[in-house]
């Protein structure tokens, strides 16, 4: 989480990371999404942002209670998390447009008379609605609150 704040503090993307550490952009997303990197892979990070190994590496907060400061960090890993899922929802938009747009192109040029890429359409359609309506929280027993009290109600307790 670290990583992904000062790469953002930076206003760099994945990618521009990436470059500048040498470090594979897939290296990058691992350790993003919680992969403990390797020590040379830390020693690079560390160099790059100019900060001490122990800093990146958090060994410093091992043995530290849950203060304001790691509250706030968890809402941050709630934010980053819900970017990312708006994110996924906008890139498959984009990926139906593309690709129904291809295919209507070859369904017109082989078969005019017959619109065949309906169909596919509206079935690839249905998913990308259903991912939206998830994505937007806009069906409410899939939303987090839903999630939320269905734990409470199995842990019989408020979280």
């Amino acid at each position: 989480m670290l990583i992904q704040k000062l790469r953002l503090q930076r206003g760099w993307s994945q990618e521009q990371l990436a470059t500048v550490s040498g470090l594979s952009t897939r290296t990058i997303q691992r350790i993003e999404g919680g992969q403990q990197p390797s020590l040379e892979t830390m020693n690079t990070l560390a160099a790059i942002f100019e900060i001490d190994v122990s800093q990146l590496s958090g060994q410093d907060r091992k043995d530290m209670p849950l203060t304001p400061n790691s509250t706030s960090e968890a809402e941050e890993a709630v934010a980053f998390a819900r970017v990312r899922q708006i994110k996924a929802f906008y890139l498959h938009v984009v990926k139906y447009s593309a690709v129904m747009t291809f295919l209507l192109v070859i369904n017109l040029t082989t078969s005019p008379s017959y619109l065949w890429v309906v169909w596919p359409a509206l079935g690839w359609g249905i998913g990308l609605v259903g991912h939206g309506l998830t994505t937007f929280e806009l069906v409410p027993f899939l939303n987090g609150d839903w999630e939320k009290r269905r734990v409470e109600h199995y842990l019989k307790r408020k979280l």
